[in-house]
Parts: C-alpha cells; sequence; structure tokens
C-alpha cells in the first residue's frame, strides 16, 4: 500500500520510525476469530491524538520503545492526528501488516471501533471511556487506573499544604481524569479532613498556556497546592511559590521546589500482555485496565527527591501502610468515575 504524504494528511506527525527490525510472520486462525502470530518480532502501531511529549500518550509511547528495545517489536506511530482523521490513520496501519494497533479512542469511541471490525485478524488495544465487547473480539480497551498511586500522593498533599486550600485542574470530566482527581481528594482529606478543593477542567489534552492561567486564578483564590493534571500547572505554581502534586510521570527533575510528590503510570504491564497475547494468537476483548494497578506493577509513587526529610513523617508513615495494605489487597482505594466539583 502506497501511504498518504503529510500534505495528504493534513497532519504533523512522524511517519513510520521503526526502532526495531521486523521479523518473519506467521498467521493462524483461533476461535473462529482470525488473529497474527508473529515468532518473534511483531509490528505495532500507535496512533495518537496528541504529541508523544504529552503526558498521558509519552507512557504508551515509552513502552512500546523499551518493547523495540528489547527486540520484541517493530514500532512505529503517528502523533498529532485529528479525530476526524483517525479512523484513516488505523486503517493505513491495517492494511500495511500492523499486527497491534494502540492508542486513545476517548474522542473517537465508534469510529475505532468500525475500524476493528474491518480487520478482525488485527489486535487493537486503544484508551476508552467504555468496556469491552465480546461482539468485537479483536478489540481490547485499558485506561489509566492508578488510583492507588494518586491517592497515596493526596496523603502527601494533605500534609503539606498551609491554607487547606487545594487546587485541582484537569483535561477532561471523563471517568479516567474525574477517578484519580477523586482518588487524589479522599488522600488529601486522610491528613486534612477540613481541606477545601477548586476543581476546574480546560477541556483541551494539550494547551499549557490554558492550564497555567487556570492555574494562577486558583492561585489568586487562595490554593497553596495544585494537582497538575495538566502540563502549565506546574509552571504557574512555581512562578508563584506554592507547591505541585504530578500525575503520570514524575516531573520533579524540572521543578525541584514545586513537585513534592507525582502518581507514576507505568504502561509496560499493559503493553507486554497484549503483545503475550498477540503472539500466543489468543488476544480477545478485555479490560486490560488492571494492569495498571500498583499490585500489577502499573502505578507507583515517585521518589520525593528533594522533599525527602520535608514532609511529615505522620504521613509519610500511613503512606507506607496503606501501600503495604494495597500491595496486599486488604485496602481498596475507591473507584470513583464521577465528576468531582469544587468544594
Amino acid at each position: 500500500m502506497t501511504r498518504p504524504t503529510k500534505a495528504q494528511h493534513g497532519l504533523t506527525r512522524r511517519h513510520f520510525m521503526a526502532t526495531a527490525a521486523a521479523a518473519a510472520l506467521i498467521f493462524g486462525l483461533f476461535s473462529g476469530t482470525s488473529h497474527v502470530m508473529a515468532a518473534e518480532t511483531i509490528k505495532v502501531a500507535g496512533v495518537y491524538t496528541v504529541p508523544v511529549e504529552q503526558q498521558w500518550v509519552s507512557r504508551l509511547h515509552k513502552a512500546a520503545n523499551a518493547a523495540a528495545e528489547r527486540g520484541d517489536v517493530d514500532y512505529t506511530y503517528s502523533e498529532n492526528v485529528s479525530n476526524t482523521d483517525y479512523a484513516r490513520v488505523m486503517r493505513e496501519y491495517a492494511e500495511s501488516g500492523y499486527q497491534l494497533i494502540i492508542g486513545e479512542a476517548f474522542a473517537v469511541e465508534q469510529e475505532a471501533r468500525d475500524v476493528a471490525a474491518e480487520y478482525p485478524e488485527i489486535a487493537f488495544l486503544l484508551g476508552s471511556s467504555f468496556k469491552e465487547d465480546p461482539a468485537l473480539p479483536n478489540f481490547a480497551v485499558f485506561d489509566n487506573y492508578i488510583q492507588d498511586a494518586s491517592y497515596l500522593t493526596g496523603i502527601i498533599a494533605g500534609a503539606m499544604t498551609e491554607t487547606g486550600n487545594v487546587g485541582l485542574i484537569g483535561g477532561f470530566p471523563i471517568p479516567e481524569v474525574n477517578r484519580l482527581m477523586n482518588a487524589f481528594m479522599a488522600g488529601v482529606r486522610e491528613t486534612r479532613p477540613d481541606a477545601k478543593f477548586q476543581v476546574s477542567f480546560i477541556g483541551s489534552w494539550f494547551d499549557p498556556p490554558a492550564a497555567k492561567e487556570t492555574a494562577f486564578a486558583m492561585i489568586e483564590n487562595g490554593a497553596d497546592m495544585l494537582y497538575a493534571e495538566r502540563f502549565g500547572v506546574s509552571d504557574a505554581a512555581k512562578e508563584k511559590g506554592v507547591l505541585a502534586i504530578g500525575n503520570v510521570i514524575d516531573t520533579q527533575s524540572q521543578y525541584p521546589d514545586t513537585v513534592v510528590a507525582s502518581a507514576v503510570w507505568n504502561f509496560q504491564p499493559t503493553l507486554d500482555k497484549a503483545i503475550e497475547e498477540v503472539r500466543a494468537g489468543t488476544f480477545k476483548a478485555a479490560d486490560y485496565g488492571v494492569y495498571s494497578y500498583m499490585k500489577e506493577g502499573g502505578a507507583e509513587l515517585a521518589p520525593l527527591g528533594t522533599f525527602e526529610g520535608k514532609v511529615p513523617q505522620e504521613a509519610m508513615d500511613l503512606v507506607a501502610s496503606r501501600k503495604a495494605e494495597i500491595l496486599s489487597g486488604a485496602y481498596t482505594v475507591e473507584i470513583n468515575d464521577k465528576e468531582p466539583k469544587s468544594q
């Protein structure tokens, strides 16, 4: 298949950046559904609506690159793909022999499923706000269920805020954002029961200036601790001399005097499971979100770094005990997908 040029797409993206050599491909049929098997290396394509530097997508990109470096996959990706062009790019990769397509379907839920239905022999693993559908056996879903780590960062934030006024800035009020905010707020209440929350969504996955301006407004309204779900929030916190909590990635090295702690998402267990299933010819409709849980290695509390020894010991003792309980299954962080409100 001849791949359209960037000009034909009207997109800005990096084309077919393969980082590992492809191995021989073996095709087979299993359980009435076509699946692709690879003897060694499988072809994986990422389709992303934002730059690969964006927090959420960067975790998929990092995991895929790590798999490529191990020689498990031949990885290619397209970034900054518009919602209207998403299905077309998916089809291009499907037509080009890619065996596993990853990405995010949050804004194109039905369109992505329509494409998957056209290519039953190809595995699709996409971030989604909905559960899997057994009627579409080659389409699996996932999300960053890192509520365990978000809850632990909340415990730290509650102990570090002086005013008890905490601001939370997110992209959109969808389940994957809401559940992490709610878990964070629950953690804050553990160490600051009288905390007040300002909650706002900027209506974009990647708009650092808008996030920064929203953060400035919250600081003006008394917030001295910010939950940085979007890029731009920590910049505002740094400029105004208040503290921030990171989400999905650890940015403490960039903000050593600002970011106290971060809930880090590790996509590797999710992707490795998909690679295993594709190789075995057993990939099926499933919810891969469970591989983001802390007990599966999909979530962790980033090291405190420059804030080591600055967080009250009582709070850190609670973090340690709760973490142990989470890992053992003795404590379960509530998954609350409802939109959080200022309170």
